[in-house]
């Protein structure tokens, strides 16, 4: 993709994905979670996580250009502490440096997507078994009560989708009462919620809507046992990283 490809405001969304995905409203904060103008209460932070969010629940899509002035004007403050916030998505992996002092989501390649399917795996499902040893009645009730505001909302745009799994998995994960695996948790999502993009927009739209590994690993929790959530947790996850992989190995 050609930088000329790179993000446009206000008329475009953004980022032009790479990979053809499509994108939520173009209107100044259209579907992106918390997007607005930046207060001057630690702007840096402000801005970090604004963007934050809007890499974990799939806003970029693998491939998408980032321009620091644009991304200023967007939020309608200066460039030095839009550049401070993106040095730190630079940092965890969310973006790499491009031409012309851009920024580029980094493209989907399977041996970031492997590795990236490790990792989470790894860490996601011991923090779920953590959190079913410390879960609370009311803590399960909160969890199911996500997945019943997700089933009700209609109709439903890829961005509300990925806004509630993301919210399902980081209450579950914050449940496990681990700080430091939660951040390590955060890291690796934002990584990995442009590949999410990719999915609900271009691989597979009809995706959304199926929560049976999420009811399965709140029943595994109600009934006490982590095994059972641990391997709900690995099938969810595992079917993501699935329809990535034979993506990633179809002639094109």
């Amino acid at each position: 993709m050609s930088q000329e490809n790179a993000i446009e405001f206000p008329e475009a969304s953004f980022g032009d994905a790479g990979m053809g995905s499509a994108r939520p409203d173009a209107e100044p904060g259209g579907g992106m979670p918390g997007l607005g103008p930046a207060r001057p209460v630690n702007l840096r932070e402000l801005v970090y996580d604004q963007l934050k969010d809007a890499f974990m629940v799939g806003y970029f899509a693998p491939g998408d250009y980032l321009n620091l002035r644009e991304l200023a004007d967007r939020f309608e403050t200066s460039i030095t502490p839009v550049r401070e916030a993106v040095r730190r998505l630079v940092a965890e992996g969310a973006l790499i440096d491009a031409p012309g002092r851009a920024l580029r989501v980094p493209p989907l390649r399977r041996s970031r997507l492997i590795d990236l399917r490790q990792a989470r795996i790894g860490i996601e499902s011991m923090v779920t078994e953590m959190a079913v040893q410390r879960a609370r009645p009311q803590d399960l009730d909160k969890l199911e009560a996500i997945l019943d505001e997700a089933v009700s909302k209609s109709p439903k745009s890829p961005i509300d989708e990925l806004t509630s799994n993301r919210k399902f998995h980081f209450t579950l994960y914050g449940i496990g009462g681990s700080p430091t695996l939660f951040r390590i948790i955060e890291s690796l999502w934002l990584q990995y919620g442009p590949f999410l993009n990719l999915i609900h927009y271009t691989i597979d739209p009809n995706i959304r809507g199926s929560h049976k590994d999420h009811r399965r690993i709140i029943a595994a929790a109600r009934d006490g046992d982590s095994g059972a959530a641990r391997q709900a947790l690995v099938a969810d996850i595992s079917r993501s990283f699935d329809i990535l992989d034979a993506y990633t190995q179809k002639p094109r």
